[in-house]
């Protein structure tokens, strides 16, 4: 740089700092702050300011022209500095540069001027001097001196400082001779650059470009320089040219003579590449390069110099590819770096390197890019030394050591990644725009990583761009798409630089972990080169940008949700568990857990030993149990432990519904983030880079669909389905309960395969989250308005819930809680307090509400502008579209309704999703389609099904059209229906109602947007009820035509009535698998209210109406559905023809009814009641009982049974001395091994399953041929065979004695190998090791023996058990024994030290037997005291304990997975059991004896049983679809009271409930409930307005009647109560108990009055008819009278030997009648206290009465017999026989002519007094029947039983005493839900479809072919 361009960047630096003053003192601070902008921004204003440069004119630079001409002062014209500012633009630096330019031009003319004055004065001979020596170059060789000397005419002159600027290659210095030109003017010399050209000129004749004035006005050369070349100059006349390579030389040009001047780029001299890098290494090896480097060295200087010259290969592709292959262009084959500390340091080494001539060095080039950046912003001084000695160039890099790169001496970080960038670009030759854009790019970024790395960038720029990294850990590269499913190694095959550079840059990204400042800012730099040229400015580049917009894609969409919104204000946690809770005991056992957490405790822990598995969740609920909340609040969750932790997982939740599609469901997941904002090529990228938590949400809604769809290879599990193993996902899916079967469960949630799957129950709502609820929709009620009660309180909503009882079970839920509360200020108008409220009616408020609320608004907007509206038919509108939608979502299987328009994003991603995609659902059933449509069409119109919904031909039009895209669902139109067009009245001007309703969507304001044009109703449940109100309106709403008809018949009617069902809603499509919809038709069957009074009826017309018309039959299998899940009694029906396919029937109560020829294909009869039931000639294919026929053939009671190992054979064997085998499918006796002389004890398969051993008390141990049934060996004994069994081979039989040997057999010749002695006790128990090389045996001598097979000594004797130990185990790798004793106790022993390891210790009687879990982590045991309980093996504690049997349990498994328990016990059931859950899962009645044998069939879901009733049965495992959704007892009806009028019964239960049913209807008026433990006895008072029930609570309780209040709970018993009664002026009430006291009570006040107390428990007592004394019997064997009034004992009746278990007072009151466990019962004078007469019976007597005239007495026993007495004499009259078990109960009827009776048979009995015959037998009760009350009119009779029912009997109008044998009494009614299958004297003749065992199965169950 010349002294001249220093002096005018100093003077602009001045000027410019002047002018910041100036404006500073001005006040324009704004723009000074901003003054370096002004050379980037030219003549641009301030971007905030925004003037206008040509509206402003001169006036703009007023400013800038007084700060000027304050600094210039009058050294410049005013005019011409106004010329200057706008010429620039107002570019005030340019201004000043060119004033202080011309400052300095002056100056120096001005001195130039005054030396050529003085220098004319000087002698000529000194000037000339003068020039020779400055035209000498200091250090000239010699060589070149002598070509001097020869060349007079060229003389190389000393450099000397000069104006202008010198360029590599040629310069040339002259004169201008323009006088304009300033350079011409002040007489300066200016250089002309000529580059690397070859130049011939004449000094002073030939002309050149000025730099100045840019005319070609230099004429006057007077010096040459060339500069970074070789070079030679040579003048006319001289004989040799001027030849060097030094980096700079100058020459004089001589006035007159010819130049000719040539210039080359430094360049190599080599013949060849090897050439050259022969030379290279010579001269790095040189003595002159070691001579130089040894110099540097001295002032500390690091010299690098590389172990090796550059590799040829890596050489050539440098050379062809920066220099086409022109090798002698390369310098730096050899390369010595120099490092320096300081740039002292750095101008020390330059110095050295330009002395190198000292050294025999040439420096032939000096670049310096320290101060001036070079192409690749590189911060290094390069000079290029030549050797002479090998003519060669080496080149020399001086830098900071903070500047370089170099491996072990760099301080930057990663530092190959310049250089490796650098190569990959610098070769890289674009084939198009876009490369071309790319390498462009490149080539800046690594300028930009250079500018960091070399701090051409200050410190402060550098911090600010480190200060946006993030590392990769934290924010997660995406992978590239374009390199997704390409290797490394194809990429590197590919000549594709784009594509290297990806990778590359991919590489660095991912692996570069930045520490220091400049290694951030290099991340960065690189990062955004990333982001915007290789990803794209507009994708997500990271996963943190992927979260961010999926982050906004949830904000969007719980915006557009409000529902959902305000939902999650009022939020509170779930409990959840691994089981489903139990309806009987939500709140009591509670040890569920919080589900929020136990989830994200779920996807937190790490499974070291799973690493590979994917972890699914799945989420069970009911409808409304807060599923979707739950999911939403989760994710919630989830994005915040993102947001402090981005290497955890991003949380998407993805509504099933919204993204499902048939067609495409692989990609649903690629679909629903498609649908968030994320485009298909990213979606492909992140599959598996990045980690998510899928939450799926509404598995239920789609499973229909998804069930049905064909395209996915018969594949059922989800996790294939949706393609989720190409995911780094954790799967959360929920789906409502009961909508999928355990079947399903299993196969569609659950896989076989072992990935970890976890299911979780969300548990109802505890009271204290209720109340939660409550305080948080109150705070939210009053700020979102939910009601218009703001100012109810937490306390009153509370306080009223408390009055609605019924209310408290649904309140559980969360979705029905909020529901309530936002209509119970409402509800409480409608329904007086204790009244029951029903789901249905819950929901039509809120709908009611809801839909009033968007009117308002309506209405409101239409007032506004003066428009009237009517708003009842605007509402009603309303209704009927959401009625009409309701229902097409039920029929599409769709919860998704979708506005189309054209506009429609989604659709797009459906098809670039998959090109094949069809855009239209096929219609599944064409026949449902072709009904559906109008005869006269002669084709049927596709349409777009939604399009009804959201077009204009609706009230959908008179609202104004949404903007927002639709989406992409379209479906096929299959019904004839079409919306009304609804007018609404009042509305004048249709354009001004267009403008804001136009063409738009209902949906807006009754619907939940939840996406682009995506609506659905608030909740699937609103839908359900809405559909149902469809179908309800649809059936009920149809009117006869009676024009011209008087009066129409009942035929008339339903005749008409016939010709409409065919197009009610209720034909469209069967409702089984809709139970919610379901549930809401069949309470409104039940509702008082007159507008559903026709529904049961209109219900059973439609099934009438099936009988002649085959095309409603889908309507009639709906209506006999719903009918029987409203538990409405079916019996005794004439529906004969009818045609219900599909129908569910379960449980229904069927009793007497007629389906002659009647259509019953698949319908489900599941636990039915059938007895008398008709099915002549009915089609029956493919119906379900869920029982099969019991395997009939022994003769006593069955032992045991035993699946063959392939289960395709079952064993039997019993103490009818035979075994059977029986075919597994078919059921077939296949043989009958006879043999056994005596009870056969154990029985069992080979491990091949051709053989059986068997063993009995006949002392022989026998084995058997199963193919052909023959006995094939017997080994006889001295003793008693109590067991045996083949070892695993197959080879060897052991067998356990009575005479406590073990003898071992070979299974073969049948000879003795072993005889084990050592035990003292008879043989219990013995069994095989695993590998058959050990026993192990146990005894009664309470010891356990383990045996060496082969050598028959014992190995150890385990000792440790109290009593008889029968049952023992080996574990599956034989380290073990497990024992089971009578002393209650399990142990665990070693085998090989045979010490005790664990005592199990918790049964409280008898252990009768264990079992080991397949994975050998639990044990089962099943005792007498009817618990079966499980124990972890490794804690060693009982982890689960399950009770439900009432007898002792003989029999317990555990299923294949051990998932699931069957257990077997004396009571005669079969229970299933779920682990998990310690739920009862089913229980299988039928037996008719002690069940003692069990098994799950290997390969069915079926169980085996046998039992002492000599039966074998097999039960169906899969759990019935429960379809009876109005519940009533949920347990034991223990007693029932007609009231006093007869219009009213009153029933008590063990499930803790008072029930009061309407005698006429059936309907249960009202559910009394307070106590806390089974209701046992219960009456009316005497004026019927209180009900009195005492309870195992030990408490009375009064209620009453009317306003079904409690009033009064009655404490003080401390024991079971046995008996209460009222007094006869209903005052009192007295109460006996176990704890020996006789208590009376004061009905009014609650109040005790008088306790009585005899020595031990009371069992009865009674008031007297005047009720002024009480008389009471007890176990103290005595019969008290007692004083009311007083308390005081008045009499004590003595004489029975027993306990008196019973009184009756006689009529006349003169009497009183005792009975007791002596087997009498006695006859007492009253007055006297004397014993008149004793009666004696067989049996125990369980119950004696008085005849109405008191003249008999009636007795029954255990004998089974009833037996009449004379009171007057004592003698017996009569004995009533047929009952086939013990008698509860017998008593007369009023008149006195006949007695009724129930006993254990379950039957009741009608008996005739004077004949002694049986005249009625009633029959319906499958078990103990508890009760029979007659009513008050003798009219009816009511029964209660432990089948949970109670049933209603009648004989039309007749007295039941008045009946005969030809009498016919029929159940009226029936309330409860049955267990059993039932089929007694049903008929069966003709009937089509059964199978062989469903025939069977219907002969063993009474029914008749």
């Amino acid at each position: 740089m010349s002294v001249a361009e220093d002096r005018l960047k100093n003077c602009i630096c001045a000027c410019k700092i002047a002018l910041y003053i100036a404006h500073v003192s001005s006040g324009d601070w704004y723009n000074c702050m901003f003054a370096d902008n002004l050379k980037c921004n030219g003549g641009m204003q301030d971007i905030n300011h925004n003037h206008n440069v040509t509206n402003e004119g001169n006036l703009k630079y007023v400013k800038e022209m007084k700060t000027l001409t304050r600094l210039f002062g009058d050294s410049i014209n005013k005019e011409e500095l106004q010329q200057k500012i706008e010429h620039y633009n107002g570019n005030i630096e340019l201004v000043i540069k060119y004033l202080v330019q011309q400052s300095l031009e002056t100056e120096v003319k001005n001195k130039l001027e005054a030396e050529i004055k003085t220098n004319e004065l000087e002698d000529t001979d000194n000037v000339n001097k003068k020039k020779l020596c400055l035209s000498m170059k200091q250090g000239q060789e010699n060589k070149m001196n002598e070509i001097n000397d020869n060349n007079n005419s060229v003389q190389k002159e000393m450099h000397k400082t000069e104006i202008g600027e010198t360029k590599p290659g040629i310069n040339l210095q002259g004169y201008c001779t323009n006088e304009t030109c300033l350079a011409s003017k002040a007489r300066l010399p200016v250089w002309i650059n000529i580059e690397y050209v070859d130049i011939i000129f004449i000094s002073d004749k030939t002309s050149f470009c000025c730099p100045d004035c840019k005319k070609s006005t230099v004429t006057s050369i007077v010096k040459a320089m060339f500069y970074n070349s070789e070079h030679s100059i040579c003048a006319s006349g001289d004989l040799v040219a001027v030849e060097d390579n030094n980096y700079q030389c100058s020459y004089s040009i001589k006035p007159g003579l010819s130049y000719e001047l040539k210039a080359n780029r430094i360049k190599q001299h080599a013949k060849s590449i090897e050439d050259l890098r022969e030379r290279s290494e010579n001269a790095m090896n040189s003595i002159e390069i070691k001579n130089l480097v040894t110099e540097l060295q001295k002032y500390e200087i690091t010299v690098v110099r590389p172990p090796s010259l550059k590799g040829n290969e890596r050489l050539l592709e440098k050379i062809q590819s920066d220099y086409c292959g022109d090798f002698n262009q390369a310098f730096d084959i050899g390369r010595v770096t120099i490092l320096c500390d300081s740039p002292t340091k750095l101008q020390t080494a330059v110095a050295v390197m330009k002395k190198a001539e000292q050294f025999n060095l040439i420096v032939s080039e000096d670049r310096n890019f320290f101060d001036e950046q070079s192409k690749t912003h590189h911060r290094v001084h390069n000079i290029k030394l030549y050797v002479p000695k090998h003519d060669v160039y080496i080149e020399m890099q001086a830098t900071l050591k903070q500047f370089t790169t170099l491996e072990g001496y760099t301080i930057i970080e990663n530092p190959k990644l310049s250089h490796l960038f650098y190569e990959l670009i610098r070769s890289w030759r674009p084939n198009s725009l876009s490369e071309e854009e790319l390498k462009q790019e490149s080539n800046e970024t690594l300028a930009k990583i250079n500018d960091v790395i070399c701090e051409w960038i200050d410190t402060k720029e550098i911090k600010k761009i480190s200060n946006r990294y993030k590392p990769h850990s934290e924010i997660q590269v995406l992978k590239p798409p374009q390199l997704k499913e390409i290797s490394e190694e194809q990429i590197n095959s590919k000549k594709d630089t784009s594509l290297k550079l990806t990778q590359f840059v991919y590489d660095q990204l991912c692996t570069f972990n930045p520490k220091q400042m400049k290694g951030q800012a290099i991340y960065v730099i690189l990062f955004e080169f990333f982001k915007k040229y290789i990803m794209g400015e507009m994708n997500p580049t990271t996963c943190a940008d992927v979260a961010s917009i999926l982050c906004e894609s949830k904000k969007q969409e719980l915006e557009e949700d409000t529902a959902m919104l305000q939902a999650l204000e009022t939020y509170i946690p779930l409990q959840a568990n691994n089981y489903p809770c139990n309806d009987d005991n939500a709140n009591e056992k509670n040890d569920s857990y919080d589900c929020h957490q136990h989830i994200l405790d779920l996807l937190t822990e790490k499974k070291e030993e799973k690493k590979n598995e994917q972890q699914i969740v799945i989420l069970q609920g009911k409808s409304g149990s807060g599923k979707s909340l739950f999911c939403r609040h989760l994710e919630e969750t989830l994005w915040e432990a993102y947001e402090n932790d981005f290497t955890a997982s991003i949380p998407v939740y993805i509504s099933l519904p919204k993204c499902y599609n048939e067609l495409n469901e692989k990609q649903i997941i690629s679909q629903a983030l498609q649908m968030k904002q994320l485009n298909k090529e990213i979606v492909n990228v992140i599959r598996e880079s990045t980690s998510f938590v899928f939450i799926l949400d509404g598995f239920d809604e789609i499973f229909d669909k998804y069930n049905k769809n064909k395209n996915n290879d018969n594949e059922k599990y989800f996790y294939n389905r949706f393609n989720l193993n190409e995911w780094n996902a954790k799967i959360i899916i929920n789906c409502r309960s009961n909508v999928l079967s355990d079947d399903d469960i299993n196969q569609v949630l659950i896989s076989s395969n072992n990935w970890m799957t976890s299911m979780i129950y969300l548990w109802p709502f505890s009271k204290e989250q209720m109340n939660g609820y409550i305080d948080k929709f109150v705070k939210m009620n009053k700020k979102n308005k939910m009601n218009d009660n703001l100012d109810w309180t937490t306390q009153q909503y509370e306080e009223t819930l408390q009055s609605y009882p019924n209310l408290h079970k649904m309140m559980e839920e969360p979705f029905l809680l909020r529901l309530i509360l936002t209509v119970l200020p409402s509800l409480i108008k409608q329904h007086p307090i204790k009244t029951d409220i029903s789901k249905s009616q819950i929901y039509e408020a809120f709908n009611e509400q809801w839909i009033d609320i968007h009117v308002k608004n309506i209405s409101n907007k239409l007032s506004e502008l003066r428009m009237q509206t009517n708003f009842k038919r605007i509402k009603s509108s309303f209704q009927q579209y959401c009625q009409n939608l309701g229902f097409e979502m039920f029929l599409q299987g769709n919860t998704i309704a979708t506005e189309n328009c054209d506009n429609d994003t989604n659709n797009e991603i459906l098809s670039k999703l998959d090109p094949t995609m069809e855009t239209e659902i096929k219609n599944i059933d064409e026949n449902m389609q072709t009904k559906e449509m109008d005869k006269n069409d002669d084709s049927i119109v596709k349409k777009k099904f939604w399009n009804k919904y959201f077009s204009s031909n609706n009230i959908t039009r008179h609202v104004p059209r949404r903007k927002e895209d639709d989406n992409n669902q379209t479906v096929n139109e299959d019904l004839e229906k079409k919306t009304n067009e609804i007018n609404i009245s009042g509305v004048k001007t249709q354009d001004v109602w267009e403008k804001y309703f136009n063409a738009d969507s209902i949906a807006k304001y009754i619907l939940r947007r939840i996406g682009d044009n995506k609506y659905q109703f608030l909740h699937k449940s609103c839908q359900e009820y809405y559909a149902a109100q469809k179908i309800i309106f649809d059936i009920i709403s149809w009117k006869p035509n009676i024009i011209g008809i008087v009066d129409i018949d009942n035929k008339r009617f339903q005749q008409q009535f016939e010709t409409h069902v065919q197009k009610l809603s209720i034909n469209c499509r069967l409702l089984n698998e809709e139970l919610g919809i379901i549930q809401f038709i069949a309470e409104r069957i039940h509702e008082i209210n007159p507008i559903f009074v026709n529904l049961k009826s209109r219900l059973f017309r439609i099934i009438e109406a099936s009988k002649n018309n085959e095309n409603v039959s889908i309507a009639a299998a709906n209506a006999v559905t719903i009918l029987n899940s409203a538990n409405v009694n079916m019996h005794y029906r004439n529906w004969d023809n009818i045609k219900i396919p599909h129908a569910i029937l379960d449980r229904a109560f069927l009793e007497g009814t007629d389906f002659t020829n009647a259509n019953l294909d698949h319908v489900r009869f599941y636990q039915a009641f059938l007895s008398k039931v008709n099915f002549t000639n009915a089609s029956m294919n493919r119906i379900y009982f869920g029982e099969y026929a019991y395997l009939e053939g022994h003769s006593d009671n069955v032992i045991g049974v035993q699946f063959s190992p392939d289960g395709s054979k079952i064993l039997s064997y019993s103490r009818d001395k035979s075994i059977r085998i029986w075919n597994t499918q078919s059921g077939k006796q296949l043989h009958l091994l006879q043999g056994h002389s005596n009870w056969i004890n154990s029985a069992q398969f080979s491990p091949d399953g051709s053989k059986i051993v068997s063993c009995s008390r006949d002392k022989t141990v026998r084995v058997w041929d199963v193919l052909s049934g023959q006995q094939i060996q017997i080994f006889e004994h001295s003793k008693q065979v109590n067991a045996v069994q083949f070892s695993p081979d197959g080879l060897k039989i052991v067998s356990g004695l009575d005479d406590d040997t073990i003898p071992i057999w070979d299974a073969l010749s049948g000879k003795q190998l072993q005889l084990l002695n050592g035990h003292l006790g008879i043989i219990s128990g013995i069994q095989f090791s695993p590998d058959g090389s050990k026993l192990v045996s146990c005894s009664n001598d309470k010891t356990i023996h383990i045996w060496d097979v082969f050598s028959g000594k014992s190995l150890q004797i385990l000792r440790g058990h109290l009593r008889t130990i029968n049952g023992i185990q080996f574990t599956s790798d034989g380290s073990k024994v497990i024992s089971c004793s009578i002393d209650r106790t399990i142990r665990i022993w070693d085998v090989f030290s045979g010490q005790q390891i664990q005592a199990f210790e918790g049964h409280s009687d008898a252990i009768n037997g264990i079992q080991l879990s397949s994975d050998n982590s639990k044990i089962l045991s099943y005792s007498n005291d009817k618990t079966i309980r499980i124990w972890d093996i490794l804690s060693g504690k009982q982890i689960q304990i399950l009770e439900g049997h009432s007898e002792k349990i003989t029999s317990a498994r555990f299923s294949l997975d051990s998932s699931k328990i069957v257990s077997a016990s004396s009571d005669k059931t079969v229970r299933i059991w779920d682990i998990s859950s310690k739920k009862q899962l089913q229980v299988l009645e039928g037996h008719l004896g002690g069940v003692c044998g069990i098994d799950f069939f290997p390969k069915d879901h079926k169980i085996l049983s046998c039992s002492n009733d000599g039966t074998i049965r097999i039960w169906d495992m899969a759990l019935e679809r429960k379809i009876q959704l109005i519940e009533e007892y949920l347990d034991d009806v223990t007693d029932v009271q007609f009231s006093p009028d007869g219009s009213k019964i009153v029933s008590c239960s063990q499930d803790k409930t008072v029930r009061l049913w309407d005698v006429r209807s059936g309907n249960q008026i009202y559910a009394f409930e307070g106590h806390s433990g089974g209701v046992r006895g219960v009456l009316f008072s005497l004026n019927g307005s209180k009900i009195i029930s005492c309870s195992s609570d030990n408490t009375i309780r009064i209620w009453d009647v009317l306003s079904n209040k409690q009033l009064h709970v009655l404490e003080g018993h401390s024991d079971y109560i046995t008996a209460i009664q009222i007094s006869s002026d209903d005052s009192k009430i007295v109460s006996c108990s176990i704890d020996n006291t006789v208590r009376i009570w004061d009905i009014l006040s609650g109040k005790q009055l008088q306790l009585n107390t005899h020595a031990e428990g009371v069992t009865c007592a009674q008031f007297f008819p005047d009720g002024s004394k009480v008389v009471s019997c007890s176990y103290d064997k005595t019969i008290r009278i007692w004083n009311v009034l007083s308390g005081r004992q008045i009499l004590i009746l003595e004489g029975h030997l027993k306990s008196v278990s019973g009184i009756q007072i006689s009529p006349d009151c003169s009497k009183v009648i005792s009975w007791s466990w002596d087997k009498t019962f006695r006859l007492w004078d009253l007055s006297s206290g004397n014993q008149l007469l004793s009666f004696e019976d067989p049996d125990w007597i369980i119950k004696a009465c008085f005849s109405p005239d008191g003249k008999k007495i009636i007795s029954c026993s255990l004998d089974k017999m009833i037996r009449l007495w004379d009171v007057s004499s004592g003698k017996q009259l009569q004995v009533f026989e047929g009952h086939s078990a013990y008698i509860r109960e017998a008593q007369f009827f009023s008149d006195g002519s006949k007695i009724i009776s129930y006993a254990d048979d379950k039957t009741i009995r009608i008996w005739d007094i004077l004949s002694g015959k049986q005249i009625q037998l009633l029959e319906g009760h499958n078990r103990f029947i508890n009760g029979i009350k007659v009513s008050p009119d003798d009219s009816k009779l009511i029964s209660c039983s432990n089948d949970k029912t109670i049933r209603l009997w009648g004989s039309g109008n007749n007295k039941i005493f008045d009946v005969t044998e030809n009498s016919l009494i029929k159940c009226i009614w029936r309330r409860g839900v049955q267990s059993g299958l039932s089929m007694k004297y049903s008929i069966w003749k003709d009937a089509k479809g059964l199978t062989v065992q469903q025939k069977l199965l219907v002969e063993q169950r009474g029914g008749i072919f």
